[in-house]
C-alpha cells in the first residue's frame, strides 16, 4: 500500500474511535483456496455493534466466499470466524441454525419464493426458526409490522411476479427483519436497480439500522452506495483487507489499487 505512516495512523485512530462498542463479527487470518485458486489469503475484518461496514472488491475478489465462511456455508482452510461471540466452525448444526436466526441476509437477487405470496414468504422463516419465536398462532401482526417497516403492507397477498425489482428487494428486507436479527448482511443491495430506487433502498437501510440498532455488513461494488451508507470501508484486494478507512480517507488515497475503486 502507498498510505504513508501518517495516513495509516490517521485511519487507525479514526477506526478505533468509531469502534467504541463491542465486536459482533471478528474474522482473523482467513484463508480459503479452491485448488490452485487462492481466494482469501489472510483476510481480517471486525464489525462493531451498530456499525455500517462496507466491504468492496472486484468480481472474483472473494467477497462471496468470505460471506459463505461467515455464515458457515463454506469451511475455511484456516483462520477464525466469530459471530456474536461464537466461533462458527466449532458449532454443531443445531447451534449454527440458532445463530443464523440472529443474522439477517439480504440476497442480491432478493431470493423470494415465486410460488408463495408475499405473506407466505415472510411466514417461511417464522416456521423455520420456531425456537426463536415459538409457535405463532396468528402471524399477520408480525408480517404486517415487517411490511410496514418497508412501506409495503399493501402487497401482503401479492405474488412476487407482481412486484417491481425495488419492491422485491424491500419484501426481502422485510422477511429478514421478521426475526429481528442483530446483524444484517447485505449482498449487493442496489445491484440491478435504477438510481432512484437505489437511493430509496439505501435510505431504507439507514432507517432500519436507526430503528433496530442493527449492525450491518454491506458487500457492494456501488461506489455511491458505499459513500452514503458506510461508516467505515474495507477494500478486499489480493485476498486480504488491503485498505481500511472512511470513504473520505480511502477516496483520497494515492495508492493505485485503492484509487481504482473510486475512478469513474
Amino acid at each position: 500500500m502507498s498510505f504513508n505512516m501518517t495516513d495509516q495512523d490517521q485511519i487507525t485512530s479514526s477506526n478505533e474511535s468509531a469502534q467504541g462498542g463491542k465486536a459482533v463479527i471478528e474474522i482473523k487470518d482467513l484463508y480459503k483456496s479452491f485448488g490452485d485458486n487462492h481466494v482469501l489469503n489472510g483476510f481480517n475484518m471486525t464489525l462493531m455493534e451498530g456499525e455500517n461496514l462496507v466491504v468492496m472488491g472486484k468480481s472474483g475478489s472473494g467477497k462471496s466466499v468470505m460471506i459463505k465462511c461467515l455464515v458457515g456455508l463454506v469451511k475455511p482452510d484456516s483462520g477464525t470466524v466469530k459471530v456474536l461471540g461464537k466461533e462458527i466452525n466449532s458449532l454443531d448444526q443445531q447451534k449454527l441454525d440458532e445463530l443464523r436466526s440472529d443474522i439477517g441476509f439480504l440476497f442480491q437477487g432478493s431470493a423470494l419464493y415465486d410460488s408463495m405470496t408475499v405473506r407466505e414468504n415472510l411466514e417461511f422463516p417464522m416456521r423455520r426458526h420456531k425456537e426463536k419465536l415459538g409457535v405463532v398462532a396468528d402471524t399477520e401482526p408480525l408480517v404486517r409490522e415487517a411490511l410496514d417497516n418497508v412501506g409495503l403492507a399493501h402487497t401482503m397477498d401479492l405474488m412476487p411476479v407482481e412486484l417491481s425489482g425495488g419492491m422485491k428487494r424491500r419484501v426481502a428486507l422485510a422477511r429478514t427483519l421478521i426475526l429481528k436479527p442483530k446483524v444484517i448482511l447485505y449482498d449487493e443491495p442496489t445491484s440491478g436497480l435504477d438510481p432512484i430506487t437505489s437511493k430509496e433502498i439505501i435510505e431504507l437501510m439507514r432507517s432500519i439500522q436507526k430503528k433496530y440498532g442493527t449492525s450491518s455488513l454491506i458487500i457492494t461494488h456501488d461506489v455511491d452506495c458505499a459513500r452514503v451508507i458506510s461508516e467505515r470501508m474495507i477494500l478486499l484486494v489480493d485476498g486480504i483487507n488491503y485498505a481500511e478507512g472512511t470513504y473520505s480517507q480511502l477516496s483520497q488515497s494515492t495508492d493505485p489499487k485503492v484509487d481504482a475503486f473510486f475512478k469513474k
